[in-house]
């Protein structure tokens, strides 16, 4: 198992031809639906990240027959018209917020028992903004200050409910509307800004009608229940924030030339790419089709001389993931970015803004926190630091990016949780010339 590592500036410019692996968000959603529907559900290009591989292990708890056919080939046997069954055993979702945090609203709609664990990081995340509209719909739960470990006591025969998340959040109208799957009447949820759409997209190719329909702000989501869902054939694309590592790399490092095939370009991830545009990056997508309901492209990257932006908070629900790595990205630019509404990054996998801010002041790069905002002065990056990842698959990833531009190596204290989303960071970055030392 890889430890730790540590990574510095390559000697040539990045180049090659690489595939990103399957978009998490996609591969987690596969599963669970797989799982609820009726028949047998085939998915192909799944992300066989760890927390993908919990929640295979979590549906499997719950009934569903779920068989690995190959790379990234998955078949799922949902449990249909039986509905799911309690699990013997806690189910453990690891560090997959994702997984966990859906699972509960699907489960939400049967009339189960239920135990869920995690580790320390996803222990300490909060629960409550999806347990609240839960509760509001008549499930159960027994648990202290809305964190892992939990229990769901009762669930089934729920009500429909109107609901306005206070917060912008995918994960919550997710659980909302897995939830409204098997409730009596029409499950309403008003998004103040919109967020990705992977699961309604989704649940329409498993069958389901859902409503779209713009308001003065947002959007209102609509399901009416009960609903059967019929097994399909899934195609996971490319994960558009795996890709942004890849895609950071090329950007920093003097005459890169790389192209990411099979990139996912759903409006609602697309934030970074707008952002970078914006900035003057050479960030081209060509040869545009579909897959999986989803558009994808192939991603043409050059290293390019970038400029300082505004990024303003409404872009937060469609980049969420990205800001540590944007803020690598903005320590080489000319001037400062601005990047504002950041505080949802505190209850990621770690305090990312905490986190990012850490880092780059350690490596020698100008920036600061001024509440919600961060800002980061690119210039010279001196490097040299052992960067703290706290367990956190994305700040790891974004330290390691940053030593290609570093003066001296970067290194981290664990990049053992990496493989969580992206299993193969490493060989791709070896495969376009980034070779990063593990031990």
């Amino acid at each position: 198992m890889i430890s730790s590592a540590k990574s510095k500036r390559p000697e040539k410019p990045l180049k090659g031809r690489v595939r990103t692996p399957g978009d998490k968000s996609m591969s987690h959603r596969a599963l669970i639906l797989g799982a609820l529907a009726e028949g047998i559900t085939e998915i192909t290009g799944l992300l066989e990240g760890d927390d993908i591989l919990h929640t295979a292990e979590a549906v499997r708890a719950f009934g569903a027959e779920v068989k690995r056919v190959g790379n990234g080939h998955w078949t799922v046997t949902g449990r249909g018209a039986r509905g799911w069954r309690s699990p013997k055993d806690p189910v453990d979702f690891g560090n997959a917020g994702t997984g966990a945090r859906l699972v509960m609203g699907a489960a939400s709609g049967f009339n189960i028992k239920v135990s869920y664990t995690g580790d320390a990081s996803l222990s300490s995340r909060p629960m409550g903004r999806v347990l609240n509209p839960l509760r509001e719909m008549g499930a159960i739960f027994e648990t202290k200050n809305d964190r892992l470990p939990l229990k769901q006591i009762y669930g089934g025969k729920l009500s429909a409910i109107h609901y306005t998340p206070p917060h912008a959040s995918a994960q919550v109208k997710s659980a909302v509307l897995l939830a409204g799957l098997n409730t009596q009447g029409i499950t309403e949820l008003h998004e103040l800004s919109l967020t990705r759409d992977h699961t309604e997209n989704m649940l329409q190719a498993f069958g389901a009608k859902v409503g779209r329909k713009p308001k003065d702000e947002g959007q209102v989501v609509t399901i009416a229940g009960p609903v059967s869902l019929k097994a399909t054939k899934i195609k996971v694309p490319g994960d558009p924030s795996s890709a942004a590592f890849l895609i950071a790399a090329a950007l920093l490092v003097p005459g890169s030339d790389i192209i990411i095939e099979n990139v996912m370009m759903n409006n609602g991830r697309a934030g970074l790419f707008e952002v970078l545009n914006e900035m003057g990056a050479f960030l081209r997508a060509d040869n545009y089709r579909r897959s999986g309901g989803e558009t994808i492209a192939d991603l043409h990257v050059k290293h390019s001389r970038l400029r300082g932006v505004i990024v303003m908070s409404n872009r937060v629900p469609s980049m969420v993931d990205e800001y540590p790595i944007l803020a690598v990205i903005a320590a080489t630019a000319r001037g400062t970015t601005v990047m504002r509404g950041l505080g949802e990054l505190r209850v990621k996998e770690s305090d990312r803004l905490a986190g990012t801010l850490k880092m780059l002041s350690a490596n020698g790069v100008d920036a600061k926190i001024d509440g919600d905002t961060l800002s980061v002065t690119g210039g010279r990056i001196a490097g040299g630091a052992k960067v703290k990842t706290h367990h956190d698959h994305r700040m790891a990833m974004s330290a390691l990016v940053l030593g290609l531009a570093s003066e001296k190596p970067v290194r981290i204290d664990d990049a053992s949780m990496i493989a969580t989303s992206f299993p193969q960071f490493f060989d791709l970055m070896a495969e376009i010339g980034a070779h990063i030392e593990t031990s």
